[in-house]
């Protein structure tokens, strides 16, 4: 057994440690298990959002992304992410508070009045989150193998982490991610900064030199392409991505954990400070271009590992693959606790809607190994087709953007129909557009170069949008003030 391997166990019995020590002192009743009361304060918000959006992406696919595409490899920096939710999250907090609300599905069903609505939330919600899982437990296979120097089995290492973040989850619910969450956050800052650094001047003698050696070797490797992956298409991505991050039902269920409004509202203006890291994982990218060029298809998500190698001796490997292994698990504990929420508070109970409060909380625990098992499954037997499905994930949840945010205004334009018409039809577009791998260029060919370029999640929000608002234009009703309160009246066609 190598010092890499002996890291990474004494890292993961850690992090044990520390989820199942989160309980302490705690009454877990749901609202404590799935929100934590509502008690974070600024740290640990900082620490839990962060660790929802900085997973095994920024281990293998942002590093490999840099070392593939050069310049268009910036759409990891999208400022638009943080903005987004400076606005509309403490008005969600605090709606959400006022009526006790704990899951994404729950607003859209109190918002809307409409128990059917919030059942299709959360069927989007669950559908999304297992492919996010899965990608997780996948690159986890694959950092454990590389960290360990094949001495680990991808597959006894997932079953030992998934058995890790289950049991913390199932005892200790948010507090286990949110502690867990700490560790993971040192670890990463460290080892991205390390290599980061210290690549660029062992191999060129500084970041500067770097970009020279980029220039001369790969020509045009650190510009937009005039076609294809073009500034019009990062700009169009960015737009996707900083208005679907917190559709994602356990982004959404995180910030609900906050002590205060207020409290998320600056944690949005300090989360940025992770793009600082995310430069550092650029350079590593970019150095692999020049130092192994020969990286084909998936094996350029291998990058990192490859390059660190050849500069760190085992050891330090093992400190990369800890830090690798908590950003593949900690987003896993809060997709899981976040999933298991929903199956027993929105699908379960709307089946069964005489359901105590006391038989949910039990109920959610038990779905926690249960949506474990299925991730399981998923990654050995899912195949390669996760990371479509991821793709189309993510749009899914996008989907929910605009009757979300239109439910923030005094008085909603958009009715129940139309919201849940809108989702259907979005979902329904996605869902062709990615198995049929259509894209903005192939659906209008004779189109400006400008509109091909943009990614294909904005025709689908666009026909949402559009079906939202017809469908509201004939079923919403209008809120006529009286003396003492107010009378709904229904339009007619």
């Amino acid at each position: 057994m190598n010092s890499s391997i002996l890291i990474i166990i004494a890292t993961l019995a850690l992090a044990f440690y520390l989820g199942i020590r989160a309980r302490k002192g705690q009454e877990m009743k749901l609202e404590q298990w799935a929100v934590g009361g509502r008690s974070f304060g600024g740290l640990i918000m900082f620490v839990l959002m962060a660790g929802e959006m900085f997973s095994t992406f920024v281990f293998l696919g942002a590093s490999g992304a840099a070392y593939r595409f050069g310049a268009p490899a910036i759409y990891i920096f999208c400022a638009l992410t943080y903005i987004v939710p400076f606005w509309i999250l403490p008005p969600i907090w605090r709606y959400a508070k006022k009526h006790n609300l704990l899951t994404q599905s729950d607003f859209f069903a109190k918002k809307y009045n409409s128990k059917p609505l919030g059942l299709l939330v959360a069927v989007i919600g669950v559908v999304s989150m297992i492919p996010y899982i899965v990608i997780q437990l996948k690159g986890f296979q694959i950092i454990a193998s590389e960290a360990s120097y094949g001495m680990i089995s991808p597959t006894l290492a997932v079953w030992i982490g998934m058995i890790v973040v289950t049991v913390f989850v199932y005892v200790s619910g948010i507090h286990g991610s949110a502690w867990t969450s700490m560790l993971k956050d040192i670890l990463m800052l460290v080892v991205i900064l390390i290599l980061g650094i210290y690549l660029p001047i062992h191999y060129f003698g500084g970041i500067q030199p770097m970009f020279e050696t980029l220039e001369a070797t790969k020509p045009g490797f650190l510009l937009f392409a005039d076609e294809g992956l073009s500034i019009p298409w990062y700009v169009s991505l960015c737009v996707i991505v900083a208005l679907g991050q917190y559709m994602w039902p356990h982004c959404f269920g995180a910030s609900l954990s906050a002590h205060s409004a207020s409290t998320l509202r600056k944690n949005a203006a300090i989360l940025p400070l992770y793009q600082i890291v995310l430069v550092f994982i650029i350079f590593i990218g970019f150095t692999a271009a020049v130092q192994i060029p020969n990286l084909q298809g998936a094996e350029s998500d291998l990058a990192l590992f490859k390059l660190a190698k050849t500069a760190f001796p085992a050891w330090f490997i093992g400190v990369v693959g800890a830090a690798g292994m908590l950003a593949a698990l900690i987003p896993c504990s809060m997709l899981i606790l976040t999933a298991s929420t929903i199956l027993s508070k929105n699908i379960y109970k709307a089946i069964k809607p005489n359901t105590s409060n006391e038989q949910l909380a039990r109920l959610t625990r038990i779905f926690v190994p249960i949506v474990s098992l299925i991730s399981l499954y998923f990654t050995f037997f899912g195949g390669n087709t996760m990371l479509a499905l991821l793709t189309m994930a993510y749009s899914f949840v996008l989907q929910l953007f605009p009757p979300l945010i239109f439910s923030l205004k005094k008085k909603n334009p958009v009715s129940k129909a139309g919201a849940a018409a809108g989702m259907i039809v979005g979902v329904g577009l996605v869902a062709y557009f990615t198995l049929a791998e259509t894209t903005m260029a192939t659906l209008f060919p004779t189109f400006p170069q400008f509109i091909r370029d943009f990614d294909i999640g904005i025709a689908a929000i666009t026909v949402n949008m559009i079906v939202m608002f017809t469908v509201s234009a004939f079923t919403r009703k209008i809120q006529i003030p009286i003396n003492e309160g107010t009378v709904s009246q229904k339009i007619s066609s």
